[in-house]
């Protein structure tokens, strides 16, 4: 549905990562995606990894929704031209919004057989974070679609959510009846976490063609290793904790728990905040106006090769998310610096972060619980190299795509 540059993030890096993984095997791969700055319908090849720009210009939110609901005729036209032209023996959708929802069903009226990949709740929750709009809370998927019908109304800036649900709510549960229909007709749906598939469930999804592959990142030992080295010579002193976050600058990240929780810790201890500041800005000028502490610093974007470095610099990183992750990758490459985290007992980050064992969990959303946690760290830092020796080697790239790979060999089999 989007793809770098235009758009940077877990399902674009993910796209591009298999594509161009699967292209190195010797497969051939294209990938289709709304473009915002091609005007024609354009194929660039990238070593062999082919990538069709289909023009769509900017989009409101509104309209991408529509395109997904009533459909979109360019994008369908522009969908039919690409797969006669590539004659593919399977196709993977990595994500559908914005995109028709009976572009699914083209296939499978000529014979093409596909698989989607659950990278969020999308299917589920227009949302597709189970997170409210009305007010920043969890969510265990529709009741009647009356909850998403305020979602809708909050999110449109309309106040009185609960009087306009009920108008809206036949909208919704007529949206996800059409995307059931593009998870049920599926050879395979892939869910990266155990608790993906539980949420699933929990929405009234058949799992009957659900299968669990849980993803790999790629782990580059010359340059995790570097940065270690790096570390090591910095000339540092060995009690302050040095607290790490990288990922969103958003409401639902929970920084601004880690923060409330951070201030009350000793000065010398640091917290570093890696981010885009421009996405949510009122949400970061409400995190400059809480920081009361003199070791806070909110740092704009990492670029990705810098990332080794700073989480090799690091005692400890955060993830004090208050919604449902569901398969952070930032995880995977923590631990594969030998870094363990403190993080919420929410979601998918329980199935990868042992409390005690790798890891710190503690309640989301409670400043006082993180406060007590880091102060804890605090005082007694040895409890960080129990936590680094119970890291476990991560899971890469190459176990996944070979999972993946099995799977389409599965489906093109019959089997």
């Amino acid at each position: 549905h989007q793809y770098i540059p235009e758009k940077v993030g877990g399902t674009e890096l993910y796209t591009q990562t298999m594509g161009v993984s699967q292209t190195a095997e010797g497969h051939e791969v294209a990938i289709f995606y709304p473009s915002i700055a091609h005007q024609t319908l354009d194929v660039e090849d990238q070593g062999g990894l082919r990538i069709y720009h289909v023009p769509c210009g900017e989009r409101s939110a509104n309209q991408v929704f529509k395109d997904t609901v009533w459909g979109n005729e360019q994008l369908t036209a522009a969908f039919q031209e690409v797969v006669t032209a590539e004659r593919p023996d399977i196709v993977h959708i990595e994500h559908l919004m914005g995109l028709p929802a009976t572009l699914p069903h083209y296939l499978t009226a000529v014979n093409i057989p596909y698989v989607v990949t659950l990278h969020d709740y999308w299917y589920g929750c227009a949302n597709g974070q189970l997170f409210t709009n009305y007010d920043q809370s969890n969510c265990l998927g529709p009741r009647w679609f009356l909850n998403c019908g305020r979602c809708a109304v909050a999110r449109a800036g309309i106040q009185h959510t609960k009087l306009l649900a009920a108008p809206v709510a036949p909208l919704l549960a007529w949206r996800q009846q059409k995307l059931r229909r593009v998870l049920g007709e599926a050879s395979r749906v892939i869910a990266p976490t155990e608790f993906v598939q539980t949420m699933y469930a929990q929405m009234g999804f058949d799992l009957s063609n659900f299968v669990l592959i849980r993803h790999g990142i790629e782990v580059p030992t010359g340059k995790i290793e570097a940065a270690k080295a790096q570390a090591a010579a910095l000339e540092r002193p060995s009690t302050p904790l040095n607290l790490l976050y990288i990922g969103g600058i958003s409401p639902q990240k929970g920084l601004h728990t880690l923060i409330q929780a951070f201030n009350q810790l000793p000065e010398d201890a640091q917290l570093l905040l890696y981010g885009d500041l421009h996405v949510f800005p009122d949400y970061v000028a409400e995190l400059e106006a809480l920081i009361d502490h003199g070791g806070i610093r909110l740092c704009g974007r990492l670029a990705h090769d810098q990332i080794w470095a700073a989480i090799a610099a690091a005692d400890l990183v955060a993830m004090p998310t208050h919604w449902y992750e569901a398969s952070p990758l930032t995880i995977d490459e923590v631990f594969a610096v030998g870094v363990p985290l403190i993080a919420s007992k929410l979601g998918a980050q329980t199935e990868k972060i042992i409390d005690g064992q790798n890891g710190i969990l503690v309640p989301p959303a409670d400043p006082a619980a993180w406060q007590a946690a880091l102060q804890d760290v605090y005082d007694h830092p040895t409890k960080l190299a129990h936590l680094r020796q119970g890291i476990q080697p991560v899971r890469t790239v190459t176990e996944h795509l070979q999972d993946v790979m099995a799977l389409y060999h599965q489906v093109l089999s019959g089997d």
